[in-house]
C-alpha cells in the first residue's frame, strides 16, 4: 500500500475522492448529493468547482469539502481576436481598449472647445472666436474619421464573436481537417483554461479517484490522470456523463463551441475506468458513440429521501407564502433551468385562458434576460400579477418546497438530449406528489403515461397545454393515487443511487470496502 493510501486509512478515510465539476456548484444538486453520500459512505472528499469570480471559496456539504477555483480566461477569447485584421476591415483599430480611448478622447477633445467657444461668445472677444474656427472644424472632422474607425472596430468584434462568414467556415474546417480529434485546442482554447486552473489543484490533493461531472470535466479529469499514473500513482477516473453532448442546444451560439466540446468529450472518453449516467437510453447511446466496453451504470437524479440531521430544523420557504396567495388558489410551478428550450412561455401564454391559475417559477437567475422576457409578456398579457419569479432553495429543501402547488410543470421542447432521461425535476415533482403537466418528450412523456401521475400535452401547444392543466386541476385526487403503487417513490430516492454509486467506486478502488476504519489499525501494523 502506498503513503498515500496510508495517510488515507490514518484519518479514517476509504480513500481520497476529489469531485470535479463546471459551475459554482450551488444550484447543481446533483453533484451537492454525490459529495455528501460519498462522504457519508467514509470517504475523503473534496469538490472541486468554478468560482463565479476571482475570489476562491471554501465550504463544507456534510463531510464534504468545497473549493471554488479562480479560472482565469486568458484563451477564452481565440488568437485572432487579439490580432489586427488589416484585410478584413483596414479601418478597424486593433482589438482592445483603443477604439474606446479614441471616441472618448475626441468627445472630450469637442466639450472642452464647446466650453471655450462659450467663454470667448461671454467676453466678446472676436480674436478669441476666430482662433476656435480651426480647432472646431478639425476636431469635428477627426471625430467623424474616429466614429467610422469606432464602428468598423465594432462591426469586427461582432463578425468575430459569431465566425460564421465563408472564411470563418473554411478555417473551422481546416483545422479539423489538419488535427482530426485534436482541433477542440484550436477551436475552443478555453477549455485548455479550466485544465490550467483545475490541473494544479488536483495533483497537489493526490485522489484516489477522480470523479469528473459531464463533457468539460472529462479532460480535465484524464489528464490529471495520466500525469497520476506517469508518476507511478494508481488513479481512478469516473466519468459521470450528464448529457448525451452531440443531443443537447448548445450552451454557446458560436459555431465553434459544440464541435469542440464533441471533440474534445471523444478525446478523453476512452481514459474513463467507469462510466455513470442518468438513463439507461442515454448509458446505451454512450457505448455506441464512444466504444465503451461496458454499459454505463446509470445514477438516477433523484431526490434526497429525508432531510439530513444537519438540516433538519431548518425551516423551509412557503411557496405560497412567497407567491403571496392563499392555500385555495391554483397554482402551477416550474422548479429548474431557464431557457427557450424550457418552453417556459407557455405557461405565461396559457394564463389568459386559465382564470385564476397562478404560475410560479423557482428559477436559479430570477432575474436573467429570459426571466424578465416572460415578465414583459405577462405584463402585456395582463397576467403580471399571476406570475411569481423565485429564487432557488437549497436541494434538501426543493421537495417540501414544491409540495405545496397544485401542478407540476415540465413544458420542454423536443431535443434530442431532452428525449431521453427522467430529470431532476421529474423526481423532486413526484416526491412532492404533485400531478404533472409534461411535454410530450418520450422518456417523461412515456412515464407519466404509464404511471397515470400526470397528463401529457403536445410541446409548444397553448391549446393542449391548457387542456391538461385544467384536467389536472379538476380531479387532482386521481393523479397523485399514482404515488400510493408500493415501491414507486422508494426507487426514485438519492439514497438507492447513492448505493449504486458506492458500488462503482468500490470496483475501482478495492481497498475502500475492506481497509476501513475499524481496519486500518491493522493494515498500518
Amino acid at each position: 500500500m502506498g503513503p498515500d493510501n496510508i495517510t488515507a486509512l490514518r484519518s479514517g478515510s476509504r480513500g481520497r475522492i476529489v469531485m470535479l465539476v463546471d459551475n459554482g456548484v450551488n444550484g447543481d444538486s446533483r453533484v451537492q448529493k454525490e459529495a455528501r453520500s460519498a462522504a457519508e459512505a467514509g470517504w475523503d472528499v473534496v469538490l472541486l468547482g468554478k468560482s463565479p469570480n476571482k475570489r476562491e471559496q471554501n465550504w463544507q456539504i456534510g463531510g464534504a469539502e468545497v473549493r471554488l477555483l479562480s479560472v482565469p480566461q486568458p484563451m477564452h477569447r481565440r488568437r485572432h481576436e487579439y490580432r489586427r485584421a488589416v484585410l478584413r476591415s483596414p479601418l478597424a483599430y486593433r482589438p482592445g481598449p483603443l477604439a474606446a480611448y479614441r471616441r472618448q478622447k475626441m468627445k472630450a477633445w469637442r466639450a472642452d472647445l464647446n466650453i471655450s467657444l462659450i467663454e470667448a461668445t461671454a467676453t466678446g472677444s472676436a480674436t478669441s472666436k476666430a482662433k476656435l474656427v480651426v480647432p472646431r472644424l478639425s476636431a469635428k472632422v477627426l471625430s467623424r474619421w474616429v466614429e467610422l474607425r469606432f464602428r468598423k472596430t465594432s462591426a469586427l468584434e461582432q463578425r468575430r464573436r459569431q465566425m460564421d462568414s465563408p472564411l470563418d467556415r473554411f478555417t473551422t474546417a481546416m483545422w479539423q481537417r489538419l488535427m482530426g480529434g485534436r482541433a477542440w485546442r484550436k477551436l475552443d482554447p478555453y477549455l485548455l483554461d479550466l485544465e490550467l486552473a483545475y490541473g494544479k489543484v488536483i495533483d497537489e490533493l493526490k485522489p484516489d479517484l477522480i470523479h469528473a461531472n459531464d463533457f468539460r470535466m472529462l479532460g480535465v479529469g484524464a489528464r490529471a490522470t495520466l500525469r497520476a499514473r506517469a508518476g507511478k500513482r494508481d488513479v481512478k477516473l469516473v466519468w459521470d456523463a450528464h448529457e448525451y453532448l452531440p443531443g443537447i442546444k448548445p450552451w454557446n451560439s458560436h459555431p465553434r463551441w459544440h464541435v469542440a466540446q464533441c471533440l474534445h468529450e471523444l478525446e478523453y472518453s476512452k481514459y474513463a475506468d467507469a462510466v455513470t449516467t442518468v438513463s439507461a437510453t442515454l448509458a446505451d447511446m454512450l457505448v455506441e458513440r464512444h466504444g465503451l466496453k461496458r454499459t454505463p451504470d446509470v445514477i438516477l437524479n433523484a431526490p434526497d429521501g429525508e432531510v439530513s440531521r444537519e438540516h433538519a430544523d431548518e425551516p423551509v420557504p412557503d411557496l405560497r407564502e412567497l407567491c403571496g396567495i392563499g392555500a385555495d388558489v391554483p397554482l402551477s410551478v416550474y422548479s429548474g433551468a431557464a431557457a427557450t428550450q424550457r418552453g417556459l412561455d407557455i405557461m405565461v401564454e396559457s394564463l389568459p385562458r386559465l382564470p385564476g391559475v397562478h404560475v410560479a417559477f423557482v428559477v436559479l437567475r430570477p432575474t436573467s434576460a429570459y426571466m424578465n422576457g416572460l415578465v414583459e409578456r405577462a405584463e402585456e398579457l395582463g397576467v403580471a400579477d399571476r406570475v411569481h419569479i423565485l429564487p432557488y432553495v437549497p436541494h434538501y429543501q426543493v421537495v417540501p418546497f414544491l409540495a405545496a402547488a397544485n401542478v407540476g410543470v415540465i413544458p420542454i421542447h423536443h431535443w434530442p438530449n431532452h428525449e431521453i432521461a427522467l430529470i431532476t425535476k421529474f423526481f423532486e415533482y413526484s416526491h412532492a406528489r404533485l400531478p404533472f403537466v409534461v411535454s410530450d418528450v418520450k422518456t417523461m412523456g412515456d412515464m407519466v403515461a404509464k404511471t397515470g401521475q400526470g397528463e401529457v400535452f403536445k410541446a409548444d401547444d397553448v391549446e393542449d397545454y391548457v387542456r391538461a392543466v385544467k384536467a389536472v386541476l379538476k380531479e387532482p385526487k386521481a393523479y397523485r393515487a399514482a404515488y400510493d403503487v408500493p415501491g414507486l417513490l422508494e426507487q426514485w430516492t438519492w439514497k438507492a443511487q447513492a448505493e449504486a454509486l458506492d458500488r462503482v467506486y468500490l470496483a475501482l478502488v478495492p481497498g475502500g470496502a475492506s481497509e476501513t476504519v475499524e481496519d486500518s489499525a491493522e493494515v498500518m501494523a
